[in-house]
């Protein structure tokens, strides 16, 4: 346990953040009775400077002096805390943290914002110096905000992502904590009455609002689940709404258990030029482990039949790290993925998630060590390559082995606008769906507004008045 003394508690799950960057799952406590460490730390206002405490290591730092306003300020003040408290930890348990102290899920758009306050010169400093970024890391986000800069650039400011989402899946894989349910026939039938006037109550707003429809993108849970019936009718409805999907539209097929010759059919009918299909590992016994209902040479089949249909966009999800796998095993996975070339190639750094069976069995599933991930990383980058993929997008999560990363790699023609969108927050989002959720972005503030709609499914269909009150509010403003 460790007791956390600090005058500023309005930062306590900030500090606490970095903390469990090295230690993991520790129970952090100001009141903690008998603890095994005690940190504390101090911000002083007055005199900008933070400070700390962790045994015999000290540290401090002076808040960067800055002339924004109140929430620029905020936002320095607890850098400066958040840097004391990484300090004191790498002093008491040195280990090589390749994004510093940076535990956000964004720092492709923390580099780009500093970059923009500051100039190029200076985020780059502040990243060295003040975050402790690798100059690995460094470089990836730099590369990667290279990429996305027309992108971003395109962007108008009435500009609108669409989003509709299937929180349906035909298992729980083991890594898995989010809200989706097991498919059954009735229960995702039932489901699509409420996501249609959902659909068209956001159409009505978007109209209203005078709001430009940029891109489509249909997620899960796995949204082929859906039976070609079904997905018919639901692309049949939102084409009818929102008369298109923008630019583009992207359908996360996902799993290859799911996925039909009949059903792509209908969604190469509805127009749809990109489409997922995602294995994580090629290796089975990795697969039955994890919870998946597919072999690795059924996914072979589906995106042989997939190409044949006539996609040329497809993306593939890989993990690395996944329990009992190590980097040979994660080698052949690349190979064979390097063999089907796909036109996109997302790789994730495993996030054990509190709220997964993994992380309630974790003494069942060895994972590999940071060191064999950090590789795997590295060996995803060097596949991607070969097959004339580069890195557009990145995102972090908490909880990720080794405080990495995943990144999406694409080549020129095939990068997914709605994913730069979405991971950098500088497009507003009308979000569809249980457990979707809608964000209008304020740039000129850096301020963004969020509305989550609930994960359960009829509570989600009980509010969808509630919802489109919510929607109309933060949207047609």
């Amino acid at each position: 346990m460790v007791q956390l003394i600090t005058n500023v508690p309005q930062y306590e799950n900030d500090i606490a953040e970095e903390i469990r960057l090295f230690l993991g799952a520790v129970e952090i406590r100001s009141d903690a009775a008998d603890p095994d460490l005690v940190m504390t730390v101090s911000l002083q206002e007055e005199d900008l400077y933070a400070s700390g405490t962790l045994g015999k290591a000290t540290a401090g730092f002076a808040v960067l002096p800055d002339g924004g306003d109140l929430l620029e300020r905020k936002r320095q003040q607890k850098r400066a805390v958040k840097r004391v408290a990484f300090a004191l930890l790498m002093q008491a348990f040195p280990m090589d943290m390749p994004w510093g102290s940076l535990t956000g899920i964004r720092p492709t758009k923390l580099l780009r914002e500093l970059a923009d306050r500051y100039g190029a010169e200076e985020a780059v400093r502040q990243f060295r110096e003040v975050f402790s970024v690798s100059e690995e890391k460094l470089r990836l986000a730099a590369t990667i905000n290279a990429v996305q800069k027309p992108y971003l650039e395109s962007v108008g400011p009435r500009d609108l992502d669409v989003y509709v989402g299937i929180p349906y899946c035909r298992t729980r894989c083991l890594y898995c904590s989010f809200g989706a349910e097991i498919a059954r026939g009735a229960s995702v039938e039932g489901y699509l009455a409420p996501l249609f006037e959902d659909i068209e109550r956001g159409g009505k707003i978007a109209a209203e609002g005078g709001w430009h429809h940029r891109a489509t993108y249909i997620g899960g849970g796995t949204p082929t689940v859906l039976n070609a019936d079904q997905l018919d009718r639901l692309l049949t409805h939102f084409e009818s709404v929102y008369g298109g999907y923008g630019t583009e539209c992207t359908v996360e097929a996902g799993r290859p258990d799911t996925i039909t010759k009949e059903k792509l059919a209908v969604l190469k009918a509805h127009g749809i030029g990109r489409i997922s299909i995602n294995p994580q590992t090629m290796n089975d016994e990795t697969l039955r482990r994890i919870g998946r209902a597919h072999t690795s040479a059924e996914i072979r089949e589906t995106y042989a039949l997939a190409r044949a249909v006539g996609f040329d966009s497809i993306n593939m999800d890989l993990i690395a790290g996944l329990p009992g796998e190590d980097e040979n095993d994660f080698a052949r996975t690349l190979e064979e993925i390097i063999a089907l070339r796909p036109d996109n190639l997302t790789v994730h750094t495993l996030a054990v998630k509190r709220s997964s069976r993994l992380k309630e069995q974790l003494e069942r599933y060895p994972l590999p060590s940071k060191e064999s991930v950090t590789h795997m990383i590295d060996m995803g980058f060097d596949a991607a390559k070969r097959i004339g993929l580069w890195p557009y997008y990145m995102y972090r999560q908490k909880y990720q082995n080794g405080n990495l990363e995943n990144v999406g790699y694409a080549g020129r023609e095939t990068i997914c606008m709605y994913n730069i969108d979405m991971m950098e927050e500088t497009t507003s989002i009308l979000a569809h769906g249980a457990n979707a959720m809608t964000k209008r972005i304020f740039n000129a503030e850096r301020r963004v507004e969020r509305i989550a709609a609930p994960k359960d499914v009829p509570t989600y269909a009980n509010k969808l008045d509630a919802l489109d009150r919510q929607k109309r509010a933060l949207l047609l403003c």
